[in-house]
């Protein structure tokens, strides 16, 4: 072979070389970038209830489509799942009812949990009446029942208008589900008002059927009055008015539960951990802030549609864009419009 081929030769062999390198290390680098870019799965506690379970469909749609996380669900009662969160087994907790979880103060003390957000502090709960009870509906053709109903003390006075079928001699107050500490207390309380003397006390049985309730008695125009809660899909459909009691004091409160409910924070939270495991997606649940009006209003579309959660979830990222593209910076909200197309 002469010296000009096996100078030539040498070239190839070194440029052949020099190209298996280049692959390895871009190889090794590919696997590196992959190491370095690769995400945890994330897990949300779900306590079993509709608004708890909207807000993380909400969250999980953008942290799916906005950061590129994986995530999963957790169900289980409140304090299965609360648990979970301070052990590490669950990541993030949407709707923590606060003043429903004893260890609540213990868990933020003891830095197991990490309190990031109200997302919404107006949930009320107490005595309702459709408004039409109070102010008619000129549409339907509903003339105002008990005009100048405004509290819990003034039903004494319309016991009639609410006639129990079964006893037309009270009226009937529809209570909370037995079993749930409120039943215990709208019961006390109907008594402490001296309410007993001219009302029943009707206990519904299940939250189904106390829905079942507003809703037949809503769409016949006919009144009603009893207790409830929100955000719910029945304060999002239905025009309700909750009847005004005595200010909030503990004093009075552990008096017969002689006044209102105090509203309940209902805060997101996090594991101690996540600071560390998703900083970009703490960042983004610190600004996650919703209302009750909201909640209730996005499962009544829910009810309404007989949608899934998940459904919902994109129906509220469409139509209050205005809201949420505020909680993430732009070209996270950019992929997760993308991703509502």
């Amino acid at each position: 072979m002469g010296s000009f081929q096996k100078n030539k030769m040498i070239k190839l062999i070194f440029i052949l070389l020099v190209g298996i390198c280049m692959l390895s290390l871009t190889a090794c680098g590919g696997k590196a970038d992959q190491a370095t870019t690769s995400k945890p799965k994330l897990i949300l506690g779900d306590a079993g209830w509709d608004s708890f379970t909207f807000h993380n469909e909400v969250a999980k749609f953008i942290i799916e489509n906005g950061y590129g996380y994986e995530t999963d669900v957790m169900r289980g009662s409140t304090p299965i799942t609360f648990t979970g969160i301070r052990d590490g087994e669950i990541d993030i907790y949407m709707e923590t009812w606060t003043s429903n979880i004893s260890a609540y103060e213990e868990a933020i003390e003891s830095g197991d949990i990490v309190e990031l957000s109200l997302n919404y502090g107006d949930s009320a709960q107490g005595v309702y009446v459709p408004t039409y009870v109070i102010k008619g509906d000129p549409k339907r053709g509903i003339k105002p029942m008990a005009p100048d109903l405004k509290t819990v003390k003034d039903l004494e006075k319309y016991w009639e208008v609410f006639k129990d079928e079964e006893d037309p001699s009270k009226g009937r107050i529809y209570g909370a589900i037995p079993g749930w500490d409120v039943d215990k207390i709208l019961n006390t309380k109907v008594k402490t008002y001296g309410l007993d003397k001219t009302f029943n006390y009707f206990s519904p049985g299940s939250d189904a059927a106390l829905a079942s309730s507003i809703a037949g008695a809503y769409e016949k125009g006919e009144p009603w009055v009893g207790y409830y809660w929100e955000p719910t899909w029945v304060m999002g459909k239905y025009d309700m008015t909750l009847l005004k009691d005595e200010p909030y004091s503990e004093e009075l409160w552990n008096n017969g539960y002689a006044c209102e409910f105090i509203p309940v924070p209902v805060t997101i939270i996090v594991n101690k951990e996540m600071t560390n495991k998703a900083p970009d997606v703490v960042a983004f649940l610190k600004e996650y802030k919703t209302s009750s009006k909201l909640t209730s209003d996005a499962l009544a579309y829910m009810q309404k549609n007989e949608v899934e959660p998940s459904e919902a979830a994109k129906w509220f990222l469409k139509e209050h864009e205005e809201l949420w593209t505020k909680w993430v910076d732009e070209d996270v909200a950019q992929k997760v419009k993308d991703a509502l197309q």
